[in-house]
């Protein structure tokens, strides 16, 4: 059974920093490109970040662009998001997600897999 598991979530002031995780388990970690998304209230569900095994192998949202960084240890079967100067408009639940290797990972319908999403909370 396959699980993404988010951590890290929580309430940050402006400016402020957070580290979110994602544990996978139950796939072979390393033939999956991952991805970061985030639903704010009463909007849709979109791209945030992308860790592919393709080039460009990162990339990111405009507007997390410079901001954000996504990693992975494949070691671990761990995705990473690190979050800093954040903003309130940043509020949302984070989702990690997991695609078949090919994936634009632009398109929540790509996505093969995904976590329970933690919430990150940033305050004005």
């Amino acid at each position: 059974q396959v699980q993404l598991v988010e951590s890290g979530g929580g309430l940050v002031q402006a400016g402020g920093s957070l580290r979110l995780s994602c544990a996978a388990s139950g796939l072979t970690f390393s033939l999956y490109d991952m991805g970061w998304f985030r639903q704010a209230p009463g909007k849709e569900r979109e791209f945030v970040a992308a860790f592919r095994w393709s080039v460009p192998r990162t990339f990111y949202a405009d507007s997390v662009k410079g901001r954000f960084t996504i990693s992975r240890d494949n070691a671990k079967n761990t995705v990473y998001l690190q979050m800093t100067s954040l903003k309130p408009e940043d509020t949302a639940v984070y989702y990690c997600a997991a695609a078949s290797r090919g994936a634009t990972m632009f398109n929540v319908n790509e996505m093969r897999y995904w976590g329970k999403g933690t919430l990150v909370t940033v305050s004005s």
